[in-house]
């Protein structure tokens, strides 16, 4: 049977990790693994998560199953971080899932019984994981148009020209926040027109969440999706704590079915719990209860808040650096976009045979449609980053 397996396609991601490991530089620089680094390149434990796993270690007394959707605490603090009260708490179904790419694969899943002809609209570009599955599923995609490559900004007419053509019965995926991989985002304005197109034509849209609090802060991070939630008869909104809470390795997320009315959001609870159960019966529970600790308990909280803080002020320093830098050596406003943009990552918007001249000349390993990871930076690789794009021609 196995000789008729066939080989997958390498992920790229993966490995661009493995040239960087194998390459002896000592100047190279990884901008493209999808984690948060400190200035020492090292991605660390938060000091709420530490205290909280000590309480867990010591409270907890037993390892015994949850529930199908997991604990509905956890549910309950997420909601509250995410949704606030835009809309009524009995409305919202909700599922622990491993990790934000659980949460997406399930809402996949989803669409697809409740409407196997559903065609979902994905920004071009996107998080490649998301037409990876949607492929697999056999669910088709249509690209919209998102990321102006002249402006590196969003391409908001082009944008709305495409969700256009969506159909009752189709999903329109967003990006909650901090786009992945451009670091371009809609403003409110925009978010609303991008709901009032879908209410209009009937489809719903699904945000997929992942980066709260890495962007503008926790609350304008969230607005996009509350403004979303308030303002659609349904929607389905996946979650990731892996980077706010640093817990990549616990794969904590949560899929939230939004509805109209708590009637609706019965027959969604248990749509939930079943592909959950058809998937790995329970969810993961560690990171799911740290995260309800620290976000319970007023004094873990604060500290998690605090920290949070420094990372997203951190990173955006980095791009302030790198944006003077380049106006420094280039005498030009032309790579301003980096210190607008939000989140991890920026999408340079270069040719992959330019990305390959970095990686090649200089070590600097990033994805090849040029998104760069600038969590990867710190204060002695902007210069050399800076230097290198600009040797590069970029």
């Amino acid at each position: 049977m196995f000789e008729n397996l066939k080989q997958q396609p390498a992920d790229k991601i993966l490995a661009l990790m493995s040239m960087y490991r194998e390459d002896p530089r000592s100047t190279k620089i990884d901008l493209g693994v999808g984690v948060y680094k400190d200035a020492n390149g090292f991605t660390p434990i938060m000091r709420s998560v530490k205290a909280a796993e000590k309480l867990l270690w010591e409270q907890q007394t037993s390892k015994s199953y949850v529930g199908l959707v997991g604990d509905p605490a956890y549910s309950d603090v997420m909601i509250n971080l995410i949704l606030a009260d835009a809309v009524p708490r009995a409305n919202v179904a909700a599922a622990a899932t491993p990790g934000g790419t659980g949460a997406v694969r399930q809402a996949f899943e989803l669409i697809q019984m409740a409407n196997p002809s559903a065609r979902v609209f994905v920004s071009n570009p996107t998080w490649p994981n998301h037409i990876s599955i949607l492929n697999y599923l056999g669910i088709e995609t249509v690209a919209y148009r998102y990321f102006d490559s002249e402006t590196r900004g969003v391409d908001f007419n082009g944008m709305l020209e495409d969700l256009a053509e969506a159909r009752a019965g189709d999903v329109v995926l967003l990006h909650g926040c901090c786009h992945n991989p451009t670091g371009a985002n809609l403003n409110l304005v925009e978010w609303q027109a991008v709901i009032d197109l879908m209410n209009k034509n009937g489809a719903m849209p699904m945000v997929d969440i992942a980066y709260q609090g890495f962007g503008d802060g926790l609350e304008a991070d969230a607005i996009g999706t509350r403004l979303v939630a308030a303002g659609v008869p349904e929607c389905l909104i996946a979650a990731s704590c892996s980077k706010n809470f640093g817990i990549y390795r616990e794969r904590t997320g949560l899929l939230m079915a939004v509805s109209s009315d708590a009637d609706a959001r019965g027959l969604n609870q248990g749509t939930l719990a079943f592909l959950n159960r058809q998937n790995y019966s329970f969810p993961p529970d560690h990171g799911a209860r740290l995260v309800t600790m620290i976000l319970n308990d007023d004094a873990l909280r604060a500290d998690w808040m605090s920290e949070l803080e420094d990372v997203r002020l951190s990173m955006l320093e980095l791009r302030q650096s790198l944006a003077n830098e380049l106006q420094r050596l280039t005498r030009s406003d032309r790579f301003s976009f980096l210190a607008q943009h939000r989140g991890m990552f920026s999408l340079l918007g270069t040719t992959p045979d330019k990305v390959e001249q970095l990686r090649a000349d200089h070590g600097i390993y990033m994805v090849g449609d040029s998104r760069m990871n600038i969590a990867g930076l710190n204060a002695d690789s902007v210069p050399v980053l800076a230097k290198a794009i600009v040797d590069a021609g970029i």
